[in-house]
């Protein structure tokens, strides 16, 4: 949460009025926009576990919310934020009700660490 408010701030900075070469504003509008996308999907995983937080205390972690069916246990290890089970997930896919969500692995979601990240000081 911490890396997002630092990517928030970031990406609502006003621009330098030095910044009036074209390439230079080129340069801090793609920044910008790399910097929103980043905390978007940042936001999109946060989310998406807080939901499956939400799932395993109301105690229905695990169960496919589609078809009410168990999701196999190494489909959670896999994404354990899941909410459905490989083959519901593909029918949403392909009905185009389910956006699939980018996240990163499980791995890179579990090692951001906001502490680690130092600002740029230009």
């Amino acid at each position: 949460m911490g890396r997002q408010q630092t990517l928030s701030r970031d990406a609502n900075e006003e621009s330098p009025a030095f910044s009036t070469h074209m390439a230079d504003a080129g340069t801090d509008t793609y920044d910008r926009d790399f910097a929103l996308g980043v905390l978007s999907s940042e936001q999109d995983a946060l989310y998406e576990i807080e939901e499956a937080l939400d799932r395993i205390r109301n105690g229905t972690y695990g169960s496919c919310e589609l078809t009410r069916k168990p999701i196999p246990a190494e489909r959670l290890e896999a994404i354990p934020w899941t909410r459905f089970t490989a083959a519901a997930e593909k029918e949403l896919e392909r009905d185009g009700q389910r956006r699939r969500t980018r996240l990163g692995t499980r791995e890179t979601v579990a090692k951001v660490n906001a502490s680690t990240e130092e600002p740029d000081e230009e």
